[in-house]
């Protein structure tokens, strides 16, 4: 795995959180022929954490991009890997 690899640039997870975010993230990355194809990788994040964690995660990959959101409390984190960041997080109740 190459979770070791991941620099975490900011976060508000629990430190388990954290690792299963790096970890589906780098075995992802193992396993995907196409490195480059950021909207597979967000969908198969967004899936797994739907499945951990309940629906409502949103995942954005790539090697450049801007956002602006609100999220649940605990559950941000934005961390790179490799050439591309990730952003997983929750979407906050209205």
């Amino acid at each position: 795995m190459l979770e070791g690899k991941a620099t975490i640039k900011e976060t508000d997870m629990p430190e388990k959180m954290q690792m299963q975010a790096m970890a589906c993230a780098s075995q992802v990355l193992d396993h995907l022929h196409d490195v480059f194809d950021c909207i597979s990788i967000a969908a198969h994040i967004k899936k797994e954490f739907d499945k951990m964690y309940g629906s409502g995660w949103q995942c954005v990959v790539g090697s450049n991009f801007g956002c602006f959101f609100t999220h649940a409390p605990g559950t941000f984190i934005y961390f790179s890997l490799e050439t591309l960041n990730f952003l997983i997080f929750k979407g906050a109740s209205s």
